[in-house]
């Protein structure tokens, strides 16, 4: 019997959604975490209690149904508010570490190939910039910018690590593995030690990388990534589920796997760039179409396969890259909807400057970003939007997309 109530604070900045928090326990006891600016207000949305100690990340909002069904054209121009990506930047070949070829793809079937008409694996280059990092953007260009960050050139998966690419960890967790102590880091930043804490502390604090204090945190067995009956989408054995994303794994588990798979968690300040376009600021990852309910932009709302809005499970879950009109500037897909994934920082209020900065100090919380397959709604899926859990949490809506080294 599920007992555990949870919910999503939501914070409003100047009309600007500014984050929400996932609360497990008591809804009463709300934490959220804002944009570095005075609140203006607050939005609550129930989410589905979780019988497994952590919660489903889903608000209970299913109304919107947006009756602009965009066709599932080429992809789009970014000016004219539909989707594009940047082919200067875009490579199409594998994701990887030193090898050339992560070792998640290093076998073949189901979850390694055949994700959105081809590799499973592939990783994209995004060229660096400035941008703001609390906006609007209604389709007319962003509105109401603070927090301006500049991120330098990285390498971010094309698409969220599905389960067929999870076995690979899973069987090297058996066989002993756990990462190496300070592992984990931007190595190209600021002469090996990775992004910086920002704000006053610039130039002063570095990543850490990996604790090995945490290595009993990292527990994905059959019956840990089984975190929800309905919505869980690992199986013991291979099976129809490989080119879902993985979900229930906690916020260590990510980044765990990442490093394993030679690269890194996105910052939270990389993982907005990416989905905003950098500098274009867009409304959507795509541009400024509306989402709409046929499942070509964006895996939301349960709309998935069929548009109606109707929850019913891992029928709601899409193949990975299944939204093919909703890529992004640098061709990542799934940048808004599908399953939320783990960012590396910790939750705290936006700090200036910010230059290949991440909120390194420990809080009660870590932030992820994207999603919500479950009840999200169209303002859900903007660039902007900020959530977060607590790093234990074993989620059935987070998931984990891995970020490389240019």
């Amino acid at each position: 019997m599920r007992s555990r109530a949870a919910a999503f604070v939501c914070v409003l900045v100047a009309g600007v959604v500014g984050g929400c928090a996932l609360i497990v326990g008591d809804v009463q006891g709300f934490r959220s975490f804002d944009a570095g600016a005075d609140d203006a207000g607050t939005r609550t949305d129930a989410a589905r209690p979780d019988a497994h100690g952590g919660t489903d990340a889903r608000t209970a909002d299913a109304a919107h149904k947006d009756a602009h069904a965009a066709d599932a054209g080429a992809p789009r121009d970014a000016t004219t508010g539909d989707a594009t990506a940047d082919a200067s930047t875009t490579d199409t070949g594998h994701a990887s570490g030193d090898s050339g070829i992560p070792p998640s793809c290093s076998g073949s079937g189901p979850g390694i190939s055949g994700c959105a008409g081809g590799s499973c694996c592939t990783s994209l280059a995004l060229s660096g910039g400035t941008y703001d990092r609390v906006y609007g953007n209604t389709g007319a260009g962003p509105t109401d910018a603070s927090a301006p960050a500049s991120v330098s050139a990285f390498r971010l998966d094309e698409l969220d690590v599905t389960v067929g690419r999870f076995r690979g960890f899973v069987a090297a967790w058996k066989d002993g593995y756990f990462p190496p102590a300070a592992s984990g880091k931007h190595t190209h930043l600021n002469g090996g030690r990775g992004l910086s804490s920002g704000g006053s502390d610039a130039g002063l604090t570095y990543e850490f990388g990996w604790d090995p204090s945490n290595n009993g945190e990292v527990n994905p067995t059959d019956s840990a990534l089984a975190c929800d009956a309905e919505y869980s989408t690992w199986t013991p054995s291979p099976g129809a589920n490989e080119s879902l994303p993985i979900n229930c794994i906690n916020w260590l588990e990510a980044y765990a796997f990442c490093i394993w798979d030679g690269g890194f968690l996105p910052s939270e300040a990389e993982r907005e760039y990416a989905a905003a376009g950098g500098s274009d600021q867009r409304e959507y990852p795509w541009g400024t179409t509306a989402p709409g309910v046929a499942n070509h932009f964006a895996i939301y709302g349960c709309y998935y396969p069929s548009g109606s809005g109707g929850c019913s499970g891992l029928f709601n879950i899409a193949p990975v890259g299944t939204a093919t009109s909703g890529v992004g500037r640098w061709g990542q897909l799934d940048l808004a909807g599908e399953v939320y994934e783990w960012n590396l920082d910790w939750s705290a209020p936006y700090v200036e400057p910010c230059t290949d900065c991440a909120g390194l100090a420990a809080a009660s919380d870590r932030v992820f970003r994207g999603g919500l397959y479950f009840y999200g709604t169209a303002p859900d899926l903007l660039p902007s939007m900020r959530f977060s859990a607590d790093p234990t949490v074993k989620n059935a809506n987070i998931g984990v997309r891995c970020a490389r080294t240019p």
